[in-house]
């Protein structure tokens, strides 16, 4: 989880150092104080979009630089490995984002310089930002579908779709291909197989033009080699030289004296002696197969000569050399199978396809199956929760729908009797859907919902979540807007409930919801609410009661803090209240 963040030059936050609770943190401060540049500093630690805006005025850059407690997890440690990034010595890893006032952003990850792109790679794991713009997400489609998939724990069954269903895909282009594209595949067909026919008839063997010319100059050099060649033997057998004395002969009678002498290191000497003169009768006899060869065939030089013409006229068609002519050959046969546009071919496909379809069709039931079993309870266990979220006449359905298509379409399959679209996250259309109260009409959130309600939708599913969220820190910007009184103390609370699994982080205007913080940070502006002089300090004790006297209303009078300490002291026992039910249940 998060435990340190270190905030420099970002809008009005001149150099603040936050220290995140293992649970609960609340960030308050008056309106235009900068409060929200504590959710702002996340976002650019998630990836999110760096904003030259965003730089203090007079400041080169902006900077956040995060620390994550670690181990890390397998995921988030592979991309540390990937980049060349290094832990602490305590397994923690340092994050840092910045933006310069020309707009250039830069990343690094544990000491080492990385992409944004990496960057969101580590973060999306371990932080998710919740804001506005994150509420307003929610009326799209994939991400209530990604909300289903998350509470329905569906990755296996998507999984296993989407790779039958990249193998139909395939095969249903290559079928489309085949058959739309006739003419020109026949073609193709054609100059490959005249181009297979050649090489065939010619028959080259990997290397033969390399071990043609070696040939060739050595046929060249007959004659220079054959005096060689014999020179050298005469040399080692001959009995043409003087005294009749040759390198085998010299050798073999050295070795004798030496067995004669008597003495062990001299009969040593003489075993290697044999050995020299067993290698000297081996060259020998290499130089009279060598010698015989040169005189074998007179008629050989044209031969090879010949042999080297047809071998260039394959070369300049197929490629550089033999080998590479082989290569083709090669490449030239794969590509004449799926070049096959055969009737026998083509009804080999369709059935292939056809049999893929139905593999592409099981696999989505299965994850509708898995998708509607959730859906049900997801609508039920949120709205359970937005009783406590001021929103208690209200119900969320999460309804799961097939997306119908026409038979001819490309990405169709056939479930049951009907034709539904299979797209690359299954065959289902998602929507949440609320009921205002009993006896309105059924309406999509993004119809029936205002903005403040669908931060608490967001805070709703996010507590429903809560056991199967594999994110460690969840931070929320006003997600109590237009809410107050017992429905924002209930907020609070459903805020420390999911910090119980959760590292929570919450930026609030509202004393009922901060009063369950286990730490709570204060964005002070300077004298006169001067641009730019806003500090982040810790609160506690009378400091807290103070900032909350303010935030309830605005004065920090006996009355108002007496008030404050109240809400404290309830805010203490809701929450015991909770463990206690919870451990209960």
């Amino acid at each position: 989880m998060l435990t340190e963040l270190h905030i420099s030059g970002l809008g009005v936050i001149q150099d603040a150092v936050i220290e995140p609770h293992p649970g609960l943190t609340v960030v308050t401060g008056e309106t235009g104080a900068g409060k929200t540049m504590v959710v702002t500093a996340l976002g650019l630690l998630t990836g999110g979009r760096g904003d030259a805006g965003r730089v203090r005025t007079g400041a080169d850059r902006a900077v956040v630089e995060a620390r994550i407690a670690g181990p890390l997890a397998a995921g988030p440690l592979r991309v540390l490995d990937a980049v060349g990034g290094t832990a602490d010595e305590d397994g923690s890893v340092i994050l840092v984002r910045s933006v310069g006032a020309d707009g250039r952003s830069r990343a690094h990850i544990g000491g080492r310089s990385a992409p944004l792109s990496t960057l969101s790679e580590i973060t999306d794991p371990l932080i998710v930002v919740h804001g506005q713009s994150e509420a307003i997400s929610l009326l799209r489609g994939p991400a209530q579908r990604a909300v289903l998939d998350r509470f329905a724990g569906s990755d296996r069954d998507l999984t296993a779709y989407r790779a039958a269903r990249s193998q139909w895909q395939a095969a249903v282009a290559d079928l489309a291909d085949r058959t739309s594209n006739a003419r020109e595949r026949a073609q193709r067909e054609q100059m490959l197989r005249l181009g297979l026919d050649e090489i065939d008839k010619i028959d080259p063997k990997p290397a033969e033009d390399v071990e043609l010319i070696a040939e060739v100059r050595r046929l060249e050099n007959a004659d220079a080699l054959r005096a060689g060649a014999q020179a050298a033997l005469d040399a080692l057998t001959g009995e043409a030289m003087p005294d009749g004395a040759n390198a085998v002969s010299l050798i073999q009678g050295a070795r004798k004296v030496l067995e004669s002498a008597g003495d062990e290191r001299l009969e040593t000497l003489a075993a290697q002696l044999h050995a020299v003169s067993a290698v000297l009768v081996d060259s020998a006899s290499d130089l009279t197969g060598f010698l015989g060869e040169l005189d074998a065939d007179p008629e050989r030089m044209e031969s090879l000569l010949s042999r080297q013409s047809v071998l260039r006229g394959l070369t300049r068609r197929y490629g550089a050399d033999v080998d590479a002519v082989l290569e083709w050959r090669g490449q030239a046969q794969a590509e004449l199978q799926s070049l096959d546009s055969s009737d026998e071919a083509l009804t080999q496909l369709r059935d292939r396809v056809g049999s893929l379809a139905e593999v592409v069709a099981g696999a989505a039931t299965a994850l509708t199956r898995r998708r509607r079993t959730a859906a049900k309870k997801l609508g039920e266990e949120a709205t359970q929760e937005l009783v406590h979220l001021a929103m208690g006449r209200a119900t969320l359905l999460v309804n799961v729908t097939h997306r119908p298509a026409e038979a001819e379409a490309a990405d169709a399959v056939r479930i049951g009797k009907s034709w539904v679209v299979a797209g690359a996250d299954g065959v289902d259309h998602v929507e949440f859907a609320m009921v205002a109260h009993h006896g309105a009409p059924e309406l999509p959130i993004a119809k029936g919902a205002s903005g403040g309600e669908l931060s608490r939708v967001m805070l709703a599913l996010e507590v429903v979540l809560a056991a199967s969220d594999p994110v460690a820190t969840m931070v929320f910007d006003e997600v109590d807007a237009g809410v107050g009184g017992r429905a924002a103390t209930e907020i609070g609370r459903r805020l420390a409930m999911l910090a119980r699994d959760h590292q929570v982080i919450v930026v609030t205007h509202l004393a009922q919801v901060a009063a369950f913080a286990d730490r709570h940070y204060l964005v002070d502006a300077g004298p006169g609410d001067a641009v730019g002089s806003s500090a982040v300090r810790e609160v506690s004790g009378t400091q807290r009661e103070l900032e909350l006297a303010r935030m309830l209303g605005g004065t920090d009078g006996v009355t108002a803090r007496a008030h404050a300490a109240d809400l404290l002291t309830a805010a203490v026992a809701k929450r015991k209240r909770s463990k206690t039910s919870t451990s209960r249940t």
